[in-house]
């Protein structure tokens, strides 16, 4: 009996570090815009790889947090698909779900690091998605997907109508976002757990980013999610359960690198609520989760043991999440 299976692709993520001295980098922050010298050389501080993708990091962020957990991910047979076997493989993540597509290649993304924030190059894979036969579990985690996720969504709707003891908590990717808005919102109805930044609650909600956090809230709850997430960058994470609503601020930690943060707090929101945590409780834990990550490199680096995130929760036992 698993406690999670997540399903979503998996990558591997290679970081350059970029020297915030380089004299051909510029950044403007008001315009959200990072610029290289055309056809110059540029030299980085330091580069590194790891392996990612949300699926892949909540299912390992979950484990190390003392879940039973599995993934639902498909691989090429080349070289960054051993690596992310072997990285499932180290974190003792069930790899019987995963299918080895011969012949092709696996996912991966080159990640510019530059201020503390990431830049993401990314390359898809093609693939034909197919749920497998799913084993015992109490709760499934659904995620980042590329072109051709219809087809898994809708047998995943089968097998949940089929299983209704199974929860699905569930954060669409990009690509889902962008070519599969009306299909992502249907399946809400079904979903226990909803996470998504304040951008994917706005559109999933059919609002503008300029609506109150809230109100998003509320209307994302009138759908279907028992609990909606919304996490707003370094201001902080907000939940509902329904009938409260609660502010979380992130703890004061230096960060070092963002990439996987929204994983890890997913990670250890999720696993406090499968230990029996209310919301408020998985909101610290989550924070906790990600406030580790964001002092390394790569989005599985950093995460937290069950006991790192009590400790963390003592360290900082005055930060609490406020009701609104």
């Amino acid at each position: 009996m698993l406690d999670l299976i997540t399903i979503g692709d998996s990558l591997v993520d290679i970081f350059f570090i970029i020297n915030e001295g380089n004299v051909g980098c510029t950044l403007d922050k008001n315009q959200k815009k990072l610029c290289f010298n055309y056809a110059e050389k540029m030299s980085i501080e330091q580069s590194t790889h790891s392996v990612g993708g949300n699926a892949a990091n909540v299912a390992v962020g979950a484990r190390k947090i003392e879940l039973k957990t599995a993934i639902v991910t498909e691989l090429g047979d080349d070289i960054n698909g051993q690596v992310v076997l072997d990285a499932l493989q180290k974190a003792d993540v069930d790899l019987s779900l995963i299918t080895i597509h011969k012949g092709k290649e696996t996912r991966y993304s080159v990640v510019l690091n530059y201020a503390s924030e990431r830049t993401i190059l990314s390359y898809h894979a093609e693939r034909k998605y197919d749920l497998p036969s799913l084993p015992e579990t109490t709760w499934i985690y659904y995620t980042s997907l590329g072109k051709n996720f219809e087809k898994l969504q809708k047998q995943l709707v089968t097998y949940l109508k089929k299983h209704p003891e199974v929860k699905l908590a569930m954060n669409p990717g990009s690509y889902q976002f962008a070519h599969g808005l009306e299909t992502i919102q249907q399946l809400l109805p079904h979903v226990s757990v909803l996470m998504v930044n304040k951008e994917e609650a706005a559109k999933l909600a059919n609002k503008t980013a300029r609506s109150s956090i809230p109100s998003l809230l509320k209307m994302l709850h009138a759908v279907g999610p028992h609990i909606v997430v919304i996490t707003d960058g370094m201001k902080g994470s907000y939940a509902s359960d329904g009938t409260h609503q609660y502010m979380m601020p992130p703890y004061p930690i230096q960060a070092t690198a963002k990439t996987g943060a929204g994983d890890a707090y997913t990670s250890g929101f999720l696993s406090a609520i499968v230990h029996g945590k209310n919301v408020s409780e998985a909101m610290m834990w989550g924070t906790a989760n990600a406030g580790g990550v964001i002092q390394k490199f790569g989005a599985q680096e950093g995460l937290l043991s069950k006991k790192g995130i009590l400790s963390l929760l003592e360290t900082h036992s005055t930060l609490q999440p406020k009701e609104l």
